[in-house]
């Protein structure tokens, strides 16, 4: 899971947030406008959402190698 966290998150690993790939993501399942995601917004989405981004990890694992 921590390997698939990492390779999503690549060159925006101090600053995920940053990420047009996990903006993208979250912009897909909530609807937040990507272009308009803080840091704070990033980490609330985050805990709030904590279980079913795990699952997405494992899933990601899976899938990816």
């Amino acid at each position: 899971m921590l390997r698939a966290a990492l390779r999503l998150s690549k060159g925006y690993r101090l600053r995920p947030w940053a990420s047009p790939y996990l903006k993208w993501r979250i912009e897909t399942w909530s609807g937040i406008n990507a272009e308009t995601i803080t840091p704070k917004q990033f980490i609330d989405f985050v805990w709030t959402h904590r279980v079913d981004l795990a699952r997405y990890l494992r899933w990601a694992e899976r899938r990816g190698g």
